[in-house]
């Protein structure tokens, strides 16, 4: 048996004694609030954990469940009770998706063993600015998709990596951008900051990436827009609709990297 289908049951637990051929376990939309240290001890080849709609809190996960699952590399713990990322995740996790729940705080070591993630999803959380560590990414330098939308941060993170391809930060409290908050990030092709508080003579810096158009939702009040040495080939009439104050774009460069 490689795929085992346990969702919308009444489950409270993860259960014990699960074929060990599993690939594929979904145990989403049950009340599960605990993972026990050796409920999931056998499933050595499983590969897709889906735990999402249940009831878990982090400390409720015993930090060696995941012990031994070195072919795990696709959690979904999404709309759950978590106030932190749960210890001993597996290290060879590649998405991670932990939106809807209430963590209000990333230390600078909670991510740090999960250093082979593409994507971490972690809108609409609590996260907020104080309480991001300004390191706690770092270690990801293979990540590709990062999502911080919905959460009440007054600032882009500083200390981005710059393996990211797509940054999702809408609806969010953002007042700024910090100076070099997005630096070195070569291989950005999608940003959304749309829905933030970014606030008159403010100036977004995007140039240096790989944006092939205009983003779309920039902030209404934005009024420099720096998009030298990317990717964008056209200007359609309709790309700054949504931005009646601003006063100076940048584009130099982007066309002729595009072609070239």
């Amino acid at each position: 048996m490689h795929c085992l289908d346990l969702s919308n049951n009444n489950l409270t637990v993860v259960p014990s004694g699960l074929p060990r051929s599993l690939i594929l376990l979904h145990l989403e939309k049950n009340y599960i609030r605990e993972i026990p240290r050796e409920s999931m001890s056998s499933v050595r080849n499983l590969e897709y954990l889906l735990l999402h709609n249940n009831r878990l809190r982090s400390r409720s996960i015993h930090p060696m469940a995941f012990q031994g699952l070195k072919k795990l590399h696709t959690i979904h713990m999404y709309n759950n009770l978590l106030e932190r990322v749960p210890r001993g995740l597996p290290r060879r996790a590649k998405t991670l998706m932990m939106l809807h729940n209430a963590i209000s705080e990333i230390g600078r070591n909670d991510l740090v063993a999960l250093y082979t993630l593409t994507e971490l999803n972690l809108s609409y959380n609590r996260l907020t600015t104080g309480r991001l560590h300004r390191e706690a990414f770092r270690k990801l330098r293979l990540l590709e998709t990062l999502d911080l939308s919905g959460n009440g941060l007054q600032a882009l993170p500083l200390g981005l990596p710059r393996s990211l391809r797509a940054l999702r930060v809408k609806n969010n409290q953002l007042s700024s951008v910090p100076d070099g908050a997005l630096a070195g990030m070569d291989k950005l092709t999608e940003i959304n900051l749309s829905n933030n508080l970014l606030k008159l003579n403010s100036s977004l810096d995007l140039s240096g990436n790989q944006l092939s158009h205009i983003p779309s939702d920039l902030p209404e009040s934005l009024e420099y827009l720096h998009l030298s040495s990317n990717r964008i080939s056209s200007v359609p009439p309709s790309a700054f609709q949504g931005t009646p104050n601003l006063k100076g774009l940048y584009l130099r460069y982007a066309e002729r990297w595009a072609q070239g």
